[in-house]
């Protein structure tokens, strides 16, 4: 099994990466292959709504996110992780799932066949703030991207009240929720 995690913080070392690293610890001792991508790290370009597109599912602009793409389509589990910013995903997460159009418009527009196998996916969510609304609208997103990317929204972990980088370790029962997250894909 293949759990790719993916990180919308921009913070490397951060609150949402700690989250993520036991997440994918938990699915490693599975015996799941993870792999851990840092959306900060890639060039991506936001979407440009592009006049003319491809109908075959993919995106014409030529960045990094052609090799995340086919990551995520060949995954069994993905779990994402983001920080909460302005009552929402983090702008990292949200370039990538915009970028998903294309394969949005060839699912649902065009009703081209899509591989059937689904996979298992997790949500994981920290913010500063208790706002529960911020936290259903960035899980209203990610449902959205779960459903075109055929994953099934299958767990969640949403962190409230933590602010400063690494202020995650002094919460061990929210790490060890991540672990048993990850365990679970």
């Amino acid at each position: 099994m293949y759990v790719l995690g993916i990180s919308g913080s921009p913070r490397i070392g951060g609150n949402t990466g700690l989250l993520l690293d036991e997440a994918l610890l938990g699915a490693s001792v599975q015996g799941a292959e993870v792999e851990k991508i840092i959306l900060n790290k890639l060039k991506m370009r936001p979407c440009q709504e592009c006049e003319t597109v491809k109908d075959d599912g993919t995106c014409k602009i030529e960045d990094d996110f052609q090799a995340l793409f086919g990551k995520i389509k060949k995954a069994d589990a993905l779990i994402l992780a983001s920080p909460i910013f302005f009552g929402s995903l983090s702008a990292q997460t949200k370039i990538m799932i915009d970028r998903f159009q294309c394969y949005w418009r060839y699912k649902y527009v065009l009703k081209k066949p899509v591989p059937e196998n689904m996979k298992r996916g997790g949500l994981i969510l920290i913010e500063a703030s208790k706002r529960d609304e911020f936290l259903d609208n960035a899980k209203a997103i990610v449902k959205n991207f779960f459903a075109t990317a055929n994953t099934e929204y299958k767990n969640e972990l949403f962190i409230k009240g933590i602010e400063n980088k690494g202020d995650i370790a002094k919460h061990p029962d929210a790490l060890s929720k991540a672990y048993e997250l990850g365990k679970s894909l």
